[in-house]
């Protein structure tokens, strides 16, 4: 799977608003802050497979509306906003492409259960010689 900026910018739509913290007496006249949604049903990028692994591991992404929803608001300039939800969306994507490798299970050695069993066994010994011989 190769996402790309230019071919996830297709399918991107944003929602610009002022943005608080830091910048002065232009915070209050510039919208810096980006609000970027993708709709992953609808998109041409990835199979039927791929979607349904996607909104089963990104619903708590989901808005109300169904779209995935990432929130930049960190620079002062709406572009580098944009670039970073661009970032951020595509390594959510990503990370939730990505299959878990399966697990193999193993067995316990030989040389770890003997190892096991000798513990045990001067243990026992050692319990068995505090004992005091009433006899």
């Amino acid at each position: 799977m190769n996402l790309t900026k230019s071919a996830l910018q297709k399918e991107i739509t944003y929602k610009t608003s002022r943005s608080g913290g830091k910048g002065g007496q232009n915070v209050n006249k510039v919208s810096s802050k980006v609000e970027l949604l993708f709709n992953v049903d609808s998109s041409e990028l990835f199979t039927e497979e791929e979607k349904l692994l996607l909104n089963d591991k990104l619903q708590n992404r989901f808005n109300k509306d169904g779209l995935v929803q990432v929130i930049c608001d960190e620079e002062r300039s709406q572009y580098l906003n944009k670039e970073k939800a661009i970032e951020r969306l595509i390594l959510l994507l990503t990370r939730a492409l990505q299959k878990p490798k399966a697990r193999k299970p193993t067995k316990v050695s030989k040389a770890a259960k003997a190892a096991r069993l000798d513990d045990k066994k001067k243990h026992s010994a050692k319990k068995e010689n505090r004992k005091i011989d009433f006899d």
